[in-house]
C-alpha cells in the first residue's frame, strides 16, 4: 500500500501553516519503516488542486490542516475517516482549506480519491504574514503528534524517534526545505 502524509497551509498566515509545519516535523524527527508499504510525507502547500495528479498515485491518504469547527476554541484537534466527518466540522475555513475540501470532492467524483483520512487543528484568525505558530496552536501538536503516531502504528508502520527537534525550530525555515544550495531565493 501507497500511503501519503500531505501537510496543507499556508505558512505565511501563522497557524493557517500548522499542516506543512507538522509533516516538516514529523519528517525531521522519525523514522517509518514498514516491511512492504510505503509512506512519503509532503509538504503541499496551498495546491490542492494542483495536487490531484499526485494523490491519484496512493491508496491511503493522511491529510493535515486547519479545520474549522462551530462551537468550539482554537487549537481543538480532530482526527478522522473523511467520509465520516464529524457534525461541528462545517468546512468553512481558510480559502486553501475550502480548496482542498472541493478536491477531494472531486477525486471523489471521478473515483480517484484514495481512502482519506485528516489531521486537523482548528486554527486563531490572524493577520497575514505572520511566521509562526499561536500558542494554542502550539500547545495542539504533542496530541497530533501522538494521534499520527499511533495511526501510522495501526498501519503497521515502525516508528523511531531520531532527532528531538521543536516544531517552532522548524518555523523560521519552512520555506526553504527543498530547496538545494544551486538555487536561488
Amino acid at each position: 500500500m501507497k500511503i501519503l502524509l500531505l501537510g496543507i497551509g499556508n505558512v505565511l498566515y501563522a497557524d493557517e501553516g500548522i499542516g506543512v509545519h507538522f509533516v516538516n516535523y514529523l519528517q525531521e524527527n522519525y523514522q517509518f519503516s514498514h516491511p512492504e508499504d510505503q509512506l512519503e510525507i509532503m509538504d503541499g502547500g496551498t495546491l490542492a488542486q494542483g495536487l490531484i495528479p499526485i494523490i491519484s498515485k496512493y491508496d491511503h491518504l493522511i491529510v493535515v490542516d486547519t479545520v474549522n469547527a462551530s462551537g468550539v476554541q482554537p487549537g481543538q484537534v480532530y482526527f478522522f475517516d473523511f467520509d465520516k466527518a464529524p457534525s461541528e466540522i462545517d468546512w468553512q475555513g481558510s480559502a486553501h482549506e475550502v480548496e482542498m475540501l472541493q478536491t477531494l470532492i472531486m477525486m471523489e467524483m471521478l473515483g480517484d480519491r484514495p481512502k482519506t483520512y485528516v489531521l486537523g487543528c482548528t486554527p486563531t484568525v490572524l493577520e497575514p504574514m505572520t511566521l509562526g505558530l499561536t500558542a494554542r496552536v502550539a500547545a495542539a501538536v504533542p496530541l497530533m503528534e501522538q494521534t499520527m503516531l499511533n495511526h501510522l502504528s495501526s498501519l503497521g508502520f515502525t516508528v523511531t524517534r531520531v532527532k528531538d527537534v521543536a516544531i517552532d525550530e522548524l518555523i523560521p525555515d519552512s520555506y526553504k526545505r527543498g530547496v538545494t544550495a544551486d538555487e536561488h531565493y
